[in-house]
């Protein structure tokens, strides 16, 4: 027997099914592969950098986006080489990523030279707006935003801590990198706080043996300590840096916790891990359609200071129960 359809009943059938569509496109589209690039300034075998690109990875798939199913991560590792920057953003704006966490000013720019469209989430940067990466913190319009690792201020503080840790200290090497704005902008704010009668030294950050041949020049004359300051050489040399410090025995304060970790005496900065797990918030903001151009720029919500305490004994150094009564870390 053939059974027939009404017209009225053939109409609400297919408005049934048709109202159903939407629903299978929404579910399909959200199992659709996005892709998200990573380019980072340092090397893969760096601990820090493994550590806060799993910590982006992680709050990416707390957000949703998994890993194989619907979004893939790819990541290049500069090591801080000038050579690596353009050949890796051309490399990952090839796999036509959807946005880009970008690690640091060069990488930023080595991006936004080649493409002028693809968002980018940039964290450890330091001056956007003086760099022209962005045209104001709270719309920074373009295609990049991201978050800050701190202002040129925070240099006084490691002038600070250096004279408190080791007050006989008279004479400063600076190491910096000149050829970069990061560079300069660290090294004038150390200068505009330098109290009266501390000499202060630059010494560039960009051979090995050169700086080992500068920091053992300084060293011959007594009463002296070192400021490293951050920038992509510093960053990929943290165990170098800490070592030269040590074998001439110059008490050094640094910018980033990772330095103490490798045998340095002294940090203070930004926590490292907190701004990636932000980073990818917004990520996930422009993979649902927002634009990096809309996104204000943030600063550190947390800074920390950290102390090795095997290094100050070393040293010689006896540190004030307030000092390491203030440090969010010491290390035995």
């Amino acid at each position: 027997m053939t059974a027939f359809i009404g017209r009225r009943e053939f109409i609400t059938l297919l408005g049934g099914t048709a109202a159903g569509w939407p629903m299978v496109a929404r579910a399909q589209q959200a199992e659709r592969m996005r892709r998200v690039g990573v380019f980072s300034n340092v090397s893969e075998s760096h601990s820090n950098g493994q550590m806060v690109v799993a910590a982006f990875r992680r709050a990416l798939q707390d957000l949703g986006w998994v890993e194989g199913k619907n979004v893939r991560v790819d990541v290049r590792w500069s090591a801080g080489d000038p050579g690596h920057y353009h050949r890796y953003a051309a490399e990952l704006l090839a796999l036509d990523p959807e946005a880009i966490l970008a690690v640091t000013t060069p990488t930023v720019v080595a991006l936004k030279q080649s493409s002028g469209t693809v968002p980018i989430v940039f964290v450890g940067v330091i001056d956007p707006v003086g760099s022209g990466l962005i045209a104001s913190m709270a719309r920074p319009g373009g295609n990049a935003t991201g978050f800050t690792v701190y202002e040129y201020a925070i240099s006084a503080k490691w002038l600070e801590l250096l004279k408190e840790i080791a007050p006989r200290v008279s004479r400063t090497a600076v190491l910096r990198d000149a050829t970069i704005a990061a560079g300069i902008g660290q090294f004038a704010s150390i200068q505009t706080v330098a109290p009266v009668g501390m000499e202060l030294n630059a010494i560039d950050l960009r051979d090995a043996d050169e700086i080992e041949r500068s920091v053992a020049a300084f060293a011959r004359d007594p009463d002296g300590g070192l400021i490293v300051t951050a920038s992509g050489f510093s960053t990929n040399h943290s165990h170098m840096l800490a070592d030269v410090a040590a074998r001439h025995n110059l008490p050094a304060v640094y910018p980033f916790r990772y330095f103490v970790e490798a045998g340095g005496l002294i940090s203070y900065g930004p926590e490292l891990v907190e701004p990636y797990r932000r980073a990818a918030a917004y990520v996930d903001r422009i993979l649902k359609g927002e634009k990096a151009a809309d996104l204000p720029v943030q600063a550190p919500t947390k800074y920390e200071l950290v102390i090795n305490l095997k290094a100050a004994k070393a040293l010689g150094l006896t540190l004030s129960p307030t000092l390491l009564a203030r440090a969010d870390e010491v290390i035995e």
